[in-house]
């Protein structure tokens, strides 16, 4: 596998962009109408297709690569750089109707570079159109933000992001469990690039060393504990066990839990955080089961059983209150000098409400 998937699969078009249908709708219409502003401001989160998105705007407007300049702020930042850019807007394009300027990570300009922009960004020549990307929005200057037509671009829920790799495992002659797909969204962290690069690792990682399926088949089917295996995420058993353990106030079974966590010093942030994922979703399914129907799909068939006993069972143990006190405990689990030790106190007060 020797192109990166993210690139393999990167959108060329409109039609292939994933989790962002409002913004395809209205730029597309824009386009169409030809509407289309004169600057842009792409804001939102890393991985979530804003660059993807101009280079599609771009293309659609018939501009030839040519003719498209991705200037990376992050390293062209200073006044002499947006200098060179305000005398360059006045050439021509060479074969196209406009001249695009890409401009990523826009924040990371310096406040002379901002201020030189502004002007160009006051009275731009009619064939340039400007598409800045940030992923910090706050750090923008207001004059800058006001003279842009504004586009935020929202992170893909971990349905959208594990539906997106089951397909691009499907395209890579590759079977992803729903549940390992579920555990690459939630690594993902919101980021389409992330998942893919994931997705790759795990797929590398269980192909043979000349880039095929294992030949007993063992590698065509990616389960939840391969991915586990190859990205070090906790065991799903171990977050099933606590999450069980905490529902049944089985305080026993939780503290050992924790103590192999800690023992083996496992990623306890991560843990915790999983765990707090499965408590939501198991509160979810007890109070709004069509609400929480999506992602009880990306479930494994151990996790399924287990949510159906628990909410048959042990319905005490499933409560908002309890889903705050985790709530609180992850946050702390963070600052933690022994990570472990947040859990087992959320534990212990679960078991001191029996007596």
């Amino acid at each position: 596998m020797n192109e990166t998937l993210y690139r393999k699969y990167r959108p060329q078009t409109f039609a292939d962009v994933v989790g962002q249908d409002s913004i395809v709708q209205s730029l597309s219409k824009a386009i169409a109408d030809n509407k289309i502003a004169h600057a842009y401001l792409f804001t939102g989160s890393r991985g979530t297709g804003k660059t993807t998105i101009a280079r599609i705007v771009a293309h659609d407007l018939g501009v030839q690569p040519v003719d498209i300049e991705e200037i990376d702020a992050a390293s062209n930042r200073g006044i002499d750089d947006i200098r060179a850019l305000r005398e360059a807007v006045h050439s021509l394009p060479f074969s196209s109707p406009y001249k695009v300027y890409i401009i990523d990570e826009v924040h990371m300009l310096t406040k002379e570079a901002f201020n030189a922009l502004l002007k160009t960004l006051e009275e731009p020549p009619k064939h340039i159109i400007f598409i800045l990307a940030t992923t910090d929005l706050e750090k923008v200057p207001e004059t800058i933000v006001s003279r842009c037509q504004t586009v935020m671009f929202r992170r893909p829920t971990e349905t959208i992001l594990a539906n997106h790799v089951i397909d691009i495992a499907k395209r890579e002659g590759r079977t992803l469990e729903p549940a390992a797909a579920g555990l690459i969204a939630m690594l993902a962290d919101g980021a389409f690039r992330d998942a893919l690069g994931i997705l790759q690792k795990v797929l590398n990682a269980t192909d043979d060393p000349v880039g095929k399926q294992v030949s007993n088949g063992a590698g065509k089917n990616v389960t939840v504990e391969m991915v586990s295996d190859i990205t070090g995420a906790p065991a799903l058993s171990a977050v099933l066990d606590l999450l069980e353990g905490i529902v049944t106030k089985d305080t026993e079974k939780s503290l050992a839990v924790l103590q192999k966590l800690h023992v083996a010093k496992s990623n306890v942030d991560l843990f915790a955080h999983m765990v707090l994922e499965k408590y939501r979703l198991l509160l979810l399914a007890r109070i709004a089961p069509a609400v929480a129907k999506e992602s009880m799909a990306l479930l494994s068939e151990t996790e399924q059983t287990l949510f159906a006993k628990l909410i048959k069972d042990s319905v005490a143990g499933i409560q908002s209150k309890y889903l705050s006190g985790l709530l609180d405990t992850v946050s702390a689990v963070k600052g933690a000098s022994v990570k472990v030790l947040p859990l087992e106190i959320f534990v212990l007060k679960l078991a001191e409400e029996t007596k």
